[in-house]
């Protein structure tokens, strides 16, 4: 099976980026999942797909490991109910480079989390490159808390605020690397259940594009696909990039995860969302967050495997099959 088209991409090249992030939440293991994810045999999937792996990067996270020693890093800077900017802020920087390079080079750019605060750096390094980027995100969370909506402080709960914008006001130097910046035509939400109050009046303002669980469940998954595309395809077609957290995903289908919200995506809507941007033409970038190793439960088929407990994950399993409905694989 080749590689699926996209008018954006100059050839069927792939870059792998691993951002073994963690500290945008409060759970360890979440950083584990790039490596896994490799040592599962992610590289011999895309290439069976047609893909040509040029390059796989790492981030080089320094102390945002979970198993390194942390000691006097403050849980909050600069006053603001916000944890660890400065770390989050330069990890993020680092992965902008590699993923604005990757889209200048008009190679597609996988970047596999961490938590969902990557994708500050995954979509903000493309967005340099390609300011026109439209963005599906893919998530049971709003992901649009600031400092004063968010009951956590937790960036991986905030980052739509920085990619909009919103989190300018703040004037966090660590992110003042973002320069380019998404606009409510861009973006649309799929999956979402679960938004604070405070953040959801903030997204009503902005005039976010959410389709929640309620018009997947009234329209059909194929329907609010086709009024996604419809948005950001309004003034003509545009290369996109899918940020895929898998808590999107029903926990009785994808448990690993550290913010489960039950009533969530089947295993074929999931399936269908990654079909669909690719049979669109357009996507250039895909990110795969919030898988968590150390959560959930292990598929008792494999329980005799000789694979760790770790690598017999069924999340990892399914966040390996929908990174191949992303890069082209269909059942027939």
């Amino acid at each position: 099976m080749s590689a699926h088209p996209s008018k954006f991409l100059n050839q069927n090249c792939l870059n792998i980026i691993q951002a073994p992030v963690a500290l945008g939440q409060g759970l360890e293991g979440v950083d584990e999942a790039p490596e896994i994810l490799l040592k599962n045999g992610l590289i011999a999937q895309v290439e069976a797909l047609g893909w040509k792996v040029g390059k796989v990067l790492e981030v080089d996270v320094h102390d945002l490991r979970w198993d390194s020693p942390q000691g006097d890093i403050p849980a909050h800077q600069h006053g603001l109910n916000i944890k660890f900017p400065k770390e989050l802020g330069e990890a993020c920087r680092d992965l902008a480079v590699f993923t604005k390079a990757s889209n200048l080079e008009n190679s597609f750019t996988l970047t596999l989390g961490g938590d969902h605060s990557v994708a500050i750096g995954s979509i903000g390094g493309a967005l340099l490159a390609r300011p026109e980027l439209g963005v599906i995100w893919v998530d049971a969370h709003g992901d649009f808390n600031t400092p004063e909506t968010s009951p956590s402080g937790n960036i991986h709960g905030m980052p739509l605020s920085f990619l909009s914008g919103f989190m300018k006001r703040y004037s966090i130097p660590s992110f003042d690397w973002l320069k380019n910046f998404l606009s409510p035509e861009q973006l649309v939400l799929v999956g979402i259940r679960s938004i604070d109050p405070e953040e959801r009046s903030l997204m009503k303002s902005w005039g976010v594009n959410v389709f929640s669980m309620t018009e997947i469940d009234r329209y059909g998954i194929g329907e609010v696909m086709e009024q996604a595309k419809k948005i950001l395809f309004k003034n003509g077609e545009r290369p996109l990039h899918l940020s895929y957290d898998i808590d999107a995903i029903d926990p009785h289908f994808a448990p690993s995860t550290g913010t489960k919200v039950r009533g969530g995506l089947n295993y074929r809507e999931a399936h269908y969302i990654a079909e669909f941007c690719a049979t669109s033409g357009a996507l250039v970038g895909m990110d795969l967050v919030e898988i968590n190793p150390r959560l959930g439960y292990v598929d008792p088929a494999v329980l005799n495997d000789k694979r760790s407990s770790s690598e017999q994950n069924v999340t990892v399993e399914i966040g390996l099959e929908l990174i191949a409905s992303a890069l082209g694989k269909r059942i027939y």
